[in-house]
């Protein structure tokens, strides 16, 4: 793999909301990340569709902020087939908590709580595919 493709791929990864990020080309395998400082981070994993999930919670709170598919790719609410949702609807996070995962391209990115706060809706189907700037959740 040559350094402009090198390059490339870390300025895809600093433009983005990309965490990690592993190409191999030939036999060479180029591993890309950083620590996740901004609204959102990725990752994804195979969860199936989650069943009866709360997707909303009234609570009255001007300071909210929504969290946003940075990429297209297939959300996935859970860490793994058969296992619990990362969030639900009333559930308090923590900064840095690990929200949803997008998988684009067999790259699995995690999305990421901004701040702390409390979920105050879930906009987001588990096994959907999402848009970059799609809404997935709101926090208060």
């Amino acid at each position: 793999m040559d350094l402009s493709k090198i390059k490339t791929l870390i300025d895809f990864v600093g433009q983005s909301n990309i965490t990690e990020l592993m190409v191999t080309e030939k036999d060479t395998t180029v591993r890309i990340f950083r620590t996740c400082s901004s609204s959102s981070g990725m990752t994804s994993s195979d969860a199936p569709p989650a069943a009866s999930i709360p997707s909303e919670i009234s609570v009255p709170d001007t300071e909210s902020i929504s969290i946003q598919a940075p990429i297209f790719g297939v959300l996935h609410a859970a860490p793994g087939p058969g296992e619990n949702a990362f969030i639900r609807a009333g559930d308090t996070v923590e900064a840095g908590q690990t929200l949803f995962i997008v998988e684009a391209m067999k790259v699995f990115n995690p999305i990421v709580a901004p701040r702390a706060g409390r979920i105050l809706r879930i906009t987001a189907v588990d096994g959907s595919e999402v848009e970059a700037g799609d809404m997935l959740a709101e926090i208060a």
